[in-house]
């Protein structure tokens, strides 16, 4: 059988090459969500920096927030015709009847391809060199499918749902990554020796995908020896292909590893749109001393935006962005409190922008 194109997913992950946009290209459409606590702060530093490029692009704004009972109509409306949207952190209420709209909005999208890469910035301390993990997460079932129900008082049921058709499309995702990257290993995580019929069905849709990329090397870990390995060395890991719950897991561990989670890019892609934000959980989204101080790492959603700019197409502009950060972090003299400094998100961001040119 032939191998499945994925072409948003070449665009997501395209290389520089010899074509050379410029700000006379034509401007996109980005639907933009400012999200809870420090989000708006860290959107608006992607906003200043975009203005600072005259990189082509311009945001349609909408006000969401994480304890509404759904996403407005208008918003997935304008998300499907924009194709991109960038997302600021949204606070999701633990227990009670409130379901996550981060969830809501992967499923109305069929957002089913988390990407969240951890790698080592040069001049940040971690306590591992030369990190560059990339977790794909499969992001519309699983413990996340949200099928939970009371049977009798004192007593709750919860669904883990894996199906095979989702299980292979975030296989081939994977794979398909690692080829067009020249990455060299994918490795499944799961817990078969447990679920074996839910992860056994996952790891068997794996393995049938592997079969057509044998120039590719494939591994499988179970989930817990895959946390001690991944906090031991970290360095065994490329592309690694993750259910909902663990990727989550998993996903938090390496960035934590490589950095933290403040300078962690990622992106939720589908077959038609795309969702950028903060690779990692955004767990200081509610920070009320943060917010106050004005001293939120812009640093991950900075990088998501260059990984939305090369989803657009508009690479020398993603490479500029990402070039300056990178300087501005391996100079080490504006960093916020979280990467082992005191600077505030706009002196990060002033920094940014004057090491563009």
């Amino acid at each position: 059988m032939a191998r499945k194109s994925f072409p948003i997913l070449k665009k997501l992950i395209q290389q520089s090459t010899n074509r050379c946009f410029t700000s006379s290209a034509s401007p996109r459409a980005v639907t933009l969500i400012p999200g809870d606590g420090v989000g708006p702060l860290v959107t608006d530093s992607v906003e200043q920096v975009m203005q600072a490029m005259k990189a082509p692009v311009y945001f349609e704004r909408y006000e969401v927030r994480g304890d509404m009972k759904c996403i407005p109509k208008e918003v997935i409306d304008s998300i499907k015709k924009n194709k991109v949207c960038l997302k600021g952190g949204l606070k999701t209420p633990v227990g009670g009847g409130v379901s996550s709209l981060n969830v809501q909005m992967r499923k109305e999208l069929d957002l089913y391809a988390s990407i969240v890469h951890c790698f080592t910035l040069p001049g940040l301390p971690t306590r591992h060199e030369d990190v560059d993990i990339v977790v794909i997460r499969e992001n519309t079932e699983g413990e996340y499918a949200g099928l939970e129900h009371e049977v009798v008082p004192g007593v709750v049921e919860s669904l883990k749902v894996i199906t095979k058709y989702c299980s292979e499309r975030i296989a081939k995702f994977a794979f398909e990554y690692a080829d067009v990257n020249k990455r060299k290993k994918v490795t499944a995580v799961h817990k078969a020796n447990i679920m074996k019929l839910a992860d056994g069905l996952f790891l068997e849709s794996c393995r049938e995908i592997a079969a057509k990329y044998p120039e590719i090397q494939y591994e499988e870990i179970i989930v817990d020896n895959c946390c001690m390995q991944l906090v031991s060395r970290p360095e065994q890991f490329d592309v690694m292909v993750t259910p909902n719950l663990y990727g989550n897991l998993i996903a938090n561990t390496a960035a934590g590893i490589a950095g933290g989670t403040g300078v962690m890019p990622g992106g939720n892609v589908g077959a038609d749109q795309a969702v950028f934000e903060q690779g990692a959980s955004a767990g200081n989204v509610g920070n009320e001393k943060i917010l106050k101080l004005k001293k939120a790492n812009p640093v991950a959603l900075l990088l998501s935006s260059a990984m939305m700019l090369r989803h657009l197409e508009f690479p020398s502009f993603a490479d500029r962005l990402e070039t300056a950060v990178r300087h501005v972090i391996e100079e080490g003299k504006f960093r916020t409190k979280d990467v082992g400094g005191d600077s505030t998100t706009q002196e990060v961001v002033d920094a940014i922008i004057a090491a563009l040119d």
